[in-house]
């Protein structure tokens, strides 16, 4: 599985089945190589859960007698933005719960569809906490400071959740992923236009690209990553969600509540 798949399968399941992450936390799923390791477990595997959407072109290419569930596709099935990272939409995440947990029932059997329910329903009640939470902490950004610059498109859902907007740089001007002068002339004059306050990185250190763009348009990095492929390391879903928000909001002017944020991950923790 991969992505925030992990969490939401291992939150759960609990101890009921073996769950194996074949990506680990802040490692690319567009990159993903399979390793001898990850074919000898997905040999062996009753039930293979994908986000779909091609976030993990390799895994596309796989071949198991398993069950193959494309999690987020049938959760989110008129996904209009060309943008598979839809999880970062908490409503959207819930749906994959949901689609999780039905996938798990019949490998987890009768006797466990109780709790697998009872645990569906607390994940899904703290998800839609952190919609809403998201939702506040958001509302302290001034209006024209709402806006998100990063390098690639990965948070279409969010943008569009809580009404953001989204500047992918170097997916909206640069012809085939390269950084002509023409290109980074029209993207420093984007940002700079914007209103944004920073650009944030995907991880850290920022791209050498992410650098260059930041010099030229003279607006600096965020301290802080905003996670997009997944959980930050040592992070559950609902902690690299909540960090996120709020390298969002401080960058941009906004305040972030983190004594609620602290509340919403024990929540999340104590699901069993």
């Amino acid at each position: 599985m991969d992505g925030v798949l992990c969490d939401i399968t291992r939150s759960l399941a609990q101890g009921s089945a073996r769950v194996t992450c074949l990506i680990p936390p802040g490692a690319d799923p567009h990159a993903m190589a399979l390793r001898g390791s990850d074919r000898q477990a997905l040999s062996s595997a009753r039930l293979v859960l994908i986000n779909g959407y091609n976030l993990t072109p390799a895994m596309g290419r796989i071949r198991v007698n398993a069950p193959v569930v494309p999690v987020a596709e049938r959760a989110v099935p008129r996904n209009k933005a060309p943008d598979p990272h839809v999880w970062h939409d908490p409503a959207l995440t819930s749906a994959m719960v949901q689609e999780t947990a039905a996938a798990l029932q019949p490998v987890l059997g009768s006797s466990a569809a109780g709790a697998l329910q009872r645990r569906r329903q607390a994940m899904q009640a703290v998800l839609k906490q952190l919609g809403s939470w998201s939702a506040k902490q958001l509302q302290t950004v001034p209006a024209d400071q709402r806006v998100l610059v990063s390098e690639h498109r990965a948070f279409s859902a969010f943008a569009s959740r809580y009404g953001i907007r989204e500047l992918p740089v170097i997916d909206a001007f640069a012809s085939g992923g390269s950084l002509r002068p023409s290109s980074l002339s029209a993207i420093s004059k984007a940002i700079r236009q914007s209103g944004t306050k920073a650009i944030f990185a995907e991880a850290l250190p920022p791209s050498k690209t992410l650098r260059r763009i930041s010099s030229v348009s003279g607006v600096s990095i965020a301290k802080q990553p905003i996670y997009a492929d997944g959980q930050a390391p040592g992070k559950s879903l609902i902690q690299t969600a909540t960090a996120n928000v709020c390298t969002f909001v401080t960058a941009q002017g906004g305040r972030c509540d983190q004594q609620a944020a602290a509340a919403l991950q024990q929540q999340w923790a104590a699901i069993r």
